[in-house]
């Protein structure tokens, strides 16, 4: 994740929004793992 500049204490919804940001990410790295599966099956095996 990118740093932050400023030096201002995290608010609740900064840790929301971060925890939001995470679970996104999961889930599109999921379904492009899925929408791509014959491809990281190949790689797999070279």
């Amino acid at each position: 994740m990118a740093t932050k500049e400023s030096s201002e204490p995290e608010t609740p919804l900064d840790e929301v929004m971060e925890d939001i940001r995470g679970e996104l990410v999961r889930r599109v790295a999921a379904a492009d793992r899925d929408a791509n599966r014959e491809i990281y099956d190949a790689l797999e095996d070279e």
